[in-house]
């Protein structure tokens, strides 16, 4: 299958539904400082996420931990991409727990690069990190979007058992676009895979994934990963749109109208799903802890 790199002819600018503020508010300003004089830094920063000043005021961020540099290649991402070898930084443990603190986080989501030169591609270490502040802020829920760690069961049952609240893996996009869109070592049914292994060992801890669109995917093709992902058990799902980040990366062939992202939810909630994000800017962890106010809510 073909896919388009840059093509300045078919370069689309993007719609007004895509602009946004600039971060704004005292809560950002005195957080974002405060970040800064203690050396921490967040996903939210360092991806310029245009949703931060709302994530942040609700009390919820995202943290990467296992350094910056991935051992994987996406097509899509702009993440930096190397050998790291076996480079861990064991502060990642302490640091995140103060982010918690310094930031009165109620909700925060830890993600990390791909860590294949790893011989645990740093399941181990997530666990110690969720482990820390679950030691240090038993009130705050931990969310974890992770790596497939290659499938590996001992892994998988590492990761698991510090007990996050939710277990986030991303398909990414339809079976037919999968590769050369993600990583060749990544994989549509290996992520399906890996999300039914924890609905099955974990049922108690929800699942997770989010679908880009707008790389040339068909309104059939999502409803049949959303079929796929629902035969799994998988409670919530996010949409939103894919952006290149550089002339590198893969060319948008279309951008969703807000009421075309209104449909993916319904389409979504229909099928069972328990909670659905969906619109132009949202991001896996966009507003994460809306979850957690839908649950609190039916309780």
């Amino acid at each position: 299958m073909a896919i388009n790199y840059f093509d300045k002819e078919k370069y689309q600018r993007k719609p007004e539904w895509l602009k946004v503020k600039l971060p704004e508010g005292n809560d950002y300003k005195e957080i974002r400082d405060s970040l800064h004089q203690k050396g921490l830094s967040t996903v939210c920063e360092e991806a310029k996420c245009p949703n931060i000043s709302e994530c942040w005021s609700a009390r919820t961020a995202t943290v990467m931990i296992l350094g910056d540099t991935c051992t994987r290649a996406c097509k899509f991402c702009n993440v930096k991409t190397g050998n790291p070898k076996g480079f861990i930084n064991v502060d990642e443990i302490e640091n995140t727990s103060k982010m918690v603190d310094l930031m009165t986080l109620r909700y925060i989501v830890i993600t990390s690069v791909d860590r294949d030169d790893l011989p645990d591609q740093g399941a181990g270490h997530f666990a110690a990190v969720i482990d820390r502040v679950h030691k240090d802020h038993p009130e705050t829920k931990v969310e974890v979007l992770i790596p497939d760690f290659s499938g590996n069961a001992e892994r998988m049952h590492l990761l698991a058992k510090s007990n996050p609240f939710v277990i986030a893996q991303n398909i990414e996009t339809v079976r037919r676009l999968t590769h050369p869109v993600r990583d060749p070592r990544a994989g549509y049914d290996r992520t399906l895979g890996c999300l039914e292994f924890y609905k099955t060992h974990y049922p108690h801890i929800q699942t997770k994934t989010s679908i880009m669109v707008g790389l040339g995917e068909t309104w059939p093709e999502i409803q049949e990963t959303l079929e796929d992902l629902r035969k799994i058990g998988v409670d919530i799902v996010t949409f939103g749109q894919y952006l290149q980040p550089t002339k590198r990366h893969l060319n948008v062939e279309k951008f969703y109208t807000p009421e075309e992202f209104a449909e993916l939810k319904r389409m979504a909630l229909k099928m069972g799903f328990k909670f659905v994000a969906s619109g132009p800017l949202v991001r896996s962890s966009y507003k994460a802890a809306d979850f957690l106010d839908y649950l609190e809510d039916k309780a």
